[in-house]
């Protein structure tokens, strides 16, 4: 019997699955579709460079395993990986990796130019008047991975970190953007990634700092005619961390300075690692040639924890700090406060806060007190899920029927005041509201947002659906 791919890869699959545990096999071996067969030779298909890396670095053994049975000890795996084109708007196109034949990139470094080390260069984390030699890392010591705890909501972000951290600027993912809502882990993982490589590599310059920071720091710079000081110190990093990116939105001086320390660090194989509170593709004010760059490597997003990480994040913070809290709480906690782990971790810290200082046992009853001051003072926050279901309710559809491939024009429009809301009453990116509501791309969310906008203001039957489920969705 001739074998085709998808036999091929179903019965790789059948064999990976006995042997690894199954959310890795979920992460990564799920979104892997067969090309084609050819003789020994299997083509797959992954989502990005990353997942090409990340396959080689961790399951090429059972990968070769699994391959072997199937198509003889001579078997051999080529993948095709999506590339984005980092120099136009064209559709991304494919490029072929042999499997075991990379070529990362080397860990070159910088040369400073003879006229440079002439005057010591200023350091804009020195203070003035105490000589500082080394350069301080700015990292929290107590942000590692190991506290980090990972989750469906965070996974990729995470792999994606301890990647990084063992082969700083050697990775397809550089650099490295992390994005997500208020109190999601950026910073932390940030931080993480940063404490990692300074363990690994004691060599390598690191440095954390906020974009606000950086920005002050040049602005100081532009002052004190020291701006070439400014732009060579940081072009002397090995692995620079720079949090809030969004920041530099409406400052041209800055991201023009920023541009050329990028440019700089990428060319020479250092690692870039962002955060951001948004998607590149939903930044505002800043220069898409900034933008373009961003791009360039992985964009991983951290999305609100579900309630499996949720209790997983309570026990962590019970076991670091040498808490016994009776389970039914720790429940209770997690099914009720679920934006984000600052808040999580608050209502714990208030929890034991309350019972220490008034002598009380823990209790339901306090805990149910504590929880309902933070929604309370917490303003709610909708799901894209709420947002369909009610959409859905309005139109007399169910959400399955909302997130098809139906044109029928009432379920068409329903489905675009969905993504309309979405972006209006969430923290979500295009792309992850898109991928919500029936899988679709950003483009098509930004569509549809445009087209909801445009009727509002043409037809009057179309605007009462807005301002009806606008009603219906103010709490």
């Amino acid at each position: 019997m001739l074998k085709t791919a998808e036999t091929v890869w179903m019965e790789c699959l059948s064999f990976i699955k006995d042997n690894i545990k199954p959310q890795a096999y979920k992460t990564w071996f799920e979104p892997i579709k067969p090309i084609k067969v050819s003789g020994n030779v299997l083509t797959i298909q992954v989502p990005t460079k990353f997942f090409y890396e990340w396959l080689e670095e961790h399951y090429i053994k059972i990968l070769r395993v699994a391959l072997v049975r199937e198509l003889g000890k001579d078997a051999k795996l080529i993948y095709d990986v999506k590339m984005e084109n980092n120099y136009s708007n064209n559709n991304p196109h494919t490029v072929r990796f042999p499997s075991s034949n990379r070529n990362p990139i080397p860990d070159q470094r910088v040369t400073v130019p003879v006229e440079l080390n002439k005057k010591e260069l200023r350091n804009p984390f020195i203070i003035p008047g105490i000589q500082k030699v080394k350069v301080e890392s700015q990292l929290n010591p107590n942000y590692s991975f190991d506290n980090f705890i990972e989750g469906d909501s965070n996974r990729l972000a995470r792999s994606a970190g301890i990647a990084v951290a063992n082969k700083p600027g050697g990775t397809a993912f550089n650099p490295l953007l992390i994005y997500g809502g208020v109190g999601l882990g950026k910073t932390h993982l940030a931080h993480a990634i940063g404490v990692e490589i300074k363990e690994k590599y004691p060599e390598k310059t690191v440095l954390y700092i906020s974009s606000e920071k950086f920005t002050q720091q040049f602005i100081d710079s532009v002052k004190n005619n020291t701006r070439n000081d400014f732009i060579h110190f940081y072009q002397m990093i090995d692995v620079l961390l720079i949090d809030d990116v969004q920041f530099l939105s409406g400052k041209t001086g800055t991201q023009d300075v920023f541009f050329h320390i990028f440019n700089h660090l990428h060319q020479n194989g250092k690692q870039l690692v962002l955060t951001s509170d948004k998607a590149p593709v939903d930044m505002q004010d800043i220069e898409q040639r900034l933008l373009s760059r961003f791009k360039w490597g992985l964009s991983a997003e951290l999305q609100t924890p579900d309630y499996e990480t949720r209790i997983a994040i309570l026990e962590n913070k019970m076991y670091r700090d040498g808490l016994e809290i009776p389970q039914d709480i720790v429940e209770y906690i997690a099914k009720n406060i679920k934006s984000n782990v600052r808040e999580i971790e608050g209502v714990l810290i208030s929890l034991v806060a309350q019972a220490s200082f008034n002598r009380k046992e823990y209790s339901l009853a306090l805990t149910k007190q504590i929880v309902d001051k933070f929604v309370k003072n917490t303003k709610r926050e909708i799901s894209i899920d709420y947002i369909q279901k009610v959409v859905s309710n309005y139109f007399e559809i169910d959400v399955a029927t909302l997130q098809s491939n139906t044109r029928k024009r009432h379920v068409v429009q329903a489905r675009q005041l969905a993504m309309y809301f979405s972006k209006k009453m969430t923290k979500s990116s295009l792309a992850s509201i898109g991928s919500q509501i029936g899988k679709r791309d950003h483009a098509t969310v930004l569509h549809a947002c445009k087209t909801v906008d445009n009727l509002s203001e043409t037809d009057k039957q179309f605007k009462r659906y807005v301002e009806e489920i606008s009603k219906k969705l103010s709490f």
